[in-house]
């Protein structure tokens, strides 16, 4: 995610608590997607939901970088 702030995502890491909550809880999100949709009769609209709040922290986590790195 983000490979063109990958300097900034590793000097963020363990530093910035806001940040780490919501890179944490992308990866999260991303695995159980990961998870459910391998398994035969997923929830589409389960994964649905899961998809959108997912889009939502990335839009979230881009907001925080591009503040960051105005800084």
């Amino acid at each position: 995610m983000f490979p063109e702030y990958k300097d900034l995502i590793d000097s963020l890491k363990g530093k910035e608590v806001g940040f780490d909550r919501l890179y944490d809880k992308h990866s999260e999100l991303n695995a159980e997607i990961e998870k459910m949709t391998a398994k035969d009769g997923y929830d589409e609209d389960i994964i649905d939901k899961l998809k959108k709040e997912k889009l939502l922290l990335k839009d979230e986590i881009l907001a925080y970088l591009k503040n960051a790195e105005a800084k």
